[in-house]
């Protein structure tokens, strides 16, 4: 258990982001899933453009690494042009 007065508040610091970083981390996980079970192409290029906003803003924030993001979007827009 920390004592200093400044080592307190980094740990309450911590656990607030980590409770931002898992709620952005499960909404684009949400996202992700709504593009791969889209049924028609015009439902996927929209659950793509919501899902590739949701990427952007974590790089953005820093919570995971832009190229990350790159492959994330490549391979959700590789599956929506599969789509009929």
């Amino acid at each position: 258990m920390a004592h200093h007065k400044s080592a307190i508040k980094r740990i309450k610091i911590n656990i607030r982001n980590e409770e931002r970083n898992r709620f952005q981390k499960s909404t684009m996980k949400t996202y992700t899933k709504r593009v791969l079970n889209s049924e028609n192409k015009e439902e996927g290029l929209l659950n793509y453009r919501k899902a590739s906003s949701v990427l952007d803003k974590m790089v953005k924030n820093k919570i995971i690494h832009k190229n990350t993001a790159a492959n994330k979007k490549s391979r959700l827009m590789k599956h929506v042009n599969g789509l009929t």
